[in-house]
């Protein structure tokens, strides 16, 4: 009987050190994490705009694709967009939008794409000058050979953002 019991109160304990050990690693980094993310996403911001100040906002408008939106001072918002290019959520852009609510850049934050085929989306510079200065969602553009999915993706990516800028303009700009 004890040789039954044995292996399972075992595993059992194995088991409940590790679950204490990954929660007592994550209250220990999380902290850090959220401030990576967030240096991250000023820089993107930064790259965008140049040295501005912005408001981070709260909302994400019913989109669970978006995951930040900035507004400047000046009226240029960023809006942080994880799509699905190749690889699932493989796609995090920040997709700039001056004060008449046309793209007017795009940042990568994350690119999660097969290297060498995917990663044309970011490398391309005429492929990403195709959203620069559409001003409503289902923009038409060429894909890259070799890279439709991410090139699909992308084009997601900016649609999304366009769409909820255009639904919720007085809003993102009031700061709500």
């Amino acid at each position: 009987m004890k040789s039954k019991i044995m292996p399972s109160l075992v595993l059992t304990i194995i088991c409940a050190v590790a679950a204490v050990l990954l929660v007592f690693s994550y209250e220990l980094t999380k902290d850090r994490i959220a401030e990576q993310k967030q240096i991250r996403f000023n820089k993107s911001v930064t790259v965008l705009f140049g040295e501005t100040e912005s408001t981070l906002l709260n909302e994400n408008f019913g989109e669970d694709s978006v995951q930040a939106i900035a507004v400047t001072s000046d009226g240029k918002t960023a809006i942080q967009v994880a799509a699905d290019g190749y690889s699932k959520g493989g796609i995090n852009v920040l997709i700039g939008i001056d004060e008449n609510g046309a793209v007017t850049g795009i940042e990568f934050v994350y690119l999660g794409e097969t290297p060498g085929l995917g990663t044309k989306i970011r490398d391309n510079d005429n492929f990403r000058q195709q959203f620069y200065g559409a001003s409503a969602p289902n923009v038409q553009i060429d894909t890259i050979s070799g890279a439709t999915f991410s090139s699909k993706g992308l084009k997601t990516a900016v649609d999304t953002a366009l769409k909820v800028y255009t639904e919720n303009k007085e809003a993102i700009l009031n700061g709500k």
